[in-house]
């Protein structure tokens, strides 16, 4: 159904299909991009969080910091009869809970005393598990002038470098955030399940920029009524209900930013059809969570695939920041925490001597001046490597500094930001909301056929526009009405004149429309058209002029 109705469809199929790469048609272009602006609304309407676009292309430095180009990896295993490479945690994955968290030596023996044959060919003969980088290479530029880059496996760092313009923009106040939507890009090794594994893929992204000696007062009242099915690390506990709010006092979540953000993406899901039921929150293990994170849970929703992660959510702690400002030697990556009351400080630091270090440095003097007075004495023996704020370095000797006892009065102190950081797949999550619509039950004049429960705001058409017929003036009528909706922002809809109005129907509620306009006769007489609500079939007569008014503000289903 998907690929007929223009929905999702493989990918370069004349030419043989890609493995991992898919088409939106023109039903699911649409689709996806609502459940996008959807999102994009959801975060931003909490008024500390704003949008924002990078490059997809990152130069290779970026990656190196970041930790991707080090760290980027799956393993593999190569069968050595046909060839055939495969991941090595999706080849054990009946065999162990968690695969992904396993050394390459623990999948090696998985993979022998199991006896895991090759999907291909059959054989039990493998190479040993080996790393590979998941990121696809390119260059920019031209010939031996061009830089090393890769498409990007995420947005956030394009985030972490616009740091110092989003702490201009909030007049230098935490907390904030930034969200970022669009296309990223892994080079899998066996792209499977459908939408669920990709190698290009839709992504939205939120960075949350938090003082972490500041304690945020999050309201959960919204959801004290609403337990969720926690699944903690293992060694933290058993899988309980509870509330966010409770759960972030009693500490299973660790940290109430987290708690925050956690209720936030349930509230997202379930408004945009996620069956609330199946979603639950597992806490990644030890052994799984990234060294630099503090806390980190995965938003998984049960589908036709099982519990799959369609959202992390992370507290990364300072690690992003600190890690591109030891990179760079750039010191805007901070934010500044002004102190309560002013402190007066006595302190002995170095203090270059003007005479050695002008001749010695020249244009640079300057730069090792303010260098070596934020060191505290006695410092460093000399010799010793002297960092400058421009991210280069100097040597300096004995005798180039001597200590200077000073008495300075202190507002404040510079710090760098912890992050809090969910990750969307919205691949993944368009799956399921596809997955949790999809109802066989629907009864027509050619008896059951196919209905997309979707939620009118991620629904791709508002409203069919159907002629009873396409004679006696019903089609002009028709075609006028669709161009005034179409005309109205943010509504779509599509004109139907072909077969009988009873399959017109199903094909509307196959991909989904929850409104059907049906003209007739009576519409020419006295301006009114018929209204029928997909999810029942109930049918009401409201007035032309009125039409377009009653879709924006979504208050069709009051009138029913």
């Amino acid at each position: 159904m998907l690929k007929r109705r223009g929905i999702i469809l493989p990918a370069f199929e004349i030419h043989g299909g890609v493995a991992g790469l898919y088409d939106f048609g023109p039903v699911g272009g649409r689709l996806r991009r609502r459940l996008v602006d959807s999102w994009v609304e959801h975060w931003t309407s909490q008024g500390d969080i704003v949008e924002i676009d990078s490059p997809t292309i990152t130069p290779e430095s970026v990656l190196v910091a970041s930790g991707h180009v080090g760290e980027f990896n799956d393993y593999m295993s190569e069968c050595k009869a046909c060839s055939g490479v495969f991941r090595s945690d999706h080849l054990v994955a009946d065999n162990h809970p968690n695969p992904d968290i396993l050394s390459p030596e623990q999948l090696n023996q998985l993979i022998v005393k199991h006896a895991i044959k090759c999907p291909t060919c059959g054989s039990q003969d493998w190479d040993d598990a080996r790393p590979m980088n998941l990121m696809f290479s390119t260059r920019i530029g031209a010939m031996k002038g061009g830089r090393t880059a890769y498409m990007r496996p995420e947005t956030a760092q394009g985030m972490f470098m616009l740091y110092p313009a989003l702490y201009r923009h909030f007049r230098n106040r935490l907390p904030f955030g930034a969200v970022q939507t669009g296309k990223g890009y892994r080079n899998e090794i066996s792209p499977r399940q459908g939408m669920i594994r990709l190698r290009e893929f839709n992504m939205a992204e939120l960075e949350y920029f938090i003082d972490p000696d500041v304690q945020i007062e999050h309201d959960f009242t919204p959801w004290t009524s609403t337990p969720f099915n926690l699944v903690p690390d293992p060694e933290h506990g058993e899988p309980v209900q509870m509330t966010p709010g409770e759960a972030a006092l009693k500490n299973v979540i660790r940290h109430p930013s987290v708690a925050w953000f956690m209720a936030r993406t349930w509230s997202f899901l379930v408004g945009v059809g996620i069956n609330p039921e199946k979603i639950r929150f597992r806490q990644h293990e030890g052994t799984e969570m990234a060294h630099y994170a503090s806390d980190c849970w995965d938003a998984e929703i049960h589908g036709s695939y099982g519990w799959i992660e369609c959202v992390g959510i992370a507290h990364r702690g300072c690690y992003d920041l600190q890690a591109h400002e030891s990179a760079t030697g750039d010191k805007n990556l901070r934010a500044w925490r002004p102190y309560d009351v002013p402190k007066s400080v006595d302190k002995t630091v170095l203090s270059g001597v003007g005479s050695v270090i002008g001749p010695a440095f020249r244009a640079n003097a300057g730069r090792v001046h303010a260098a070596l007075g934020k060191i505290d004495a006695p410092g460093p023996s000399p010799p010793f490597e002297l960092d400058l704020d421009d991210g280069s370095s100097v040597t300096i000797e004995a005798g180039m500094y001597e200590e200077k006892h000073i008495q300075t009065t202190e507002h404040g102190e510079w710090f760098l930001p912890h992050v809090v950081e969910p990750a969307f797949g919205i691949d993944r999550i368009l799956w399921h909301v596809l997955d949790h619509a999809f109802d066989e039950s629907g009864k027509g004049d050619d008896g059951a056929y196919t209905v997309l429960r979707l939620k009118p705001r991620v629904a791709p058409i508002d409203v069919a526009i159907l002629p009873l017929m396409e004679k006696d003036g019903l089609e002009e009528m028709a075609g006028q009405i669709h161009q005034n909706i179409c005309s109205v922002r943010q509504l779509i809809s599509y004109y139907d004149g072909s077969g009988s109005i009873g399959r017109r129907y199903a094909r509307a509620d196959e991909i989904g429309v929850p409104w059907a306009i049906t003209v007739d006769h009576e519409s020419l007489e006295n301006g009114t058209v018929t209204v029928r609500r997909r999810d029942d079939g109930a049918q009401i007569r409201i007035p032309v002029d009125q039409l377009s008014s009653h879709l924006t503000s979504e208050e069709l289903d009051s009138m029913f």
